[in-house]
């Protein structure tokens, strides 16, 4: 009786450890995609309200946006890869 009990016990913890990494996985991904996109959206709002201050300055702040949009979703993307 004992050793049955220790036997199922292993084989619901073997059956239990790939489903609780899955919801990390998940999490961790779902975590980094809403940062990632909270990121892009700072940046955009940011970059309108600094050409609505300076008009002249427009080729400067859309480079900048650029780069530290491309930053955002590489962290979102690295993120989603150390789910998987």
């Amino acid at each position: 009786m004992t050793m049955e009990l220790l036997s199922m016990a292993q084989e619901a913890a073997a059956h239990a450890a790939p489903a609780a990494s899955g919801i990390t996985g998940n999490l961790t991904m779902a975590l980094g995609g809403a940062g990632a996109a909270i990121g892009v959206g700072m940046v955009g709002s940011k970059a309108v309200e600094a050409v609505g201050r300076n008009p002249g300055a427009f080729g400067n702040i859309l480079t900048l946006g650029i780069i530290a949009m491309a930053l955002a979703e590489g962290l979102g993307i690295i993120a989603y890869l150390g789910g998987l």
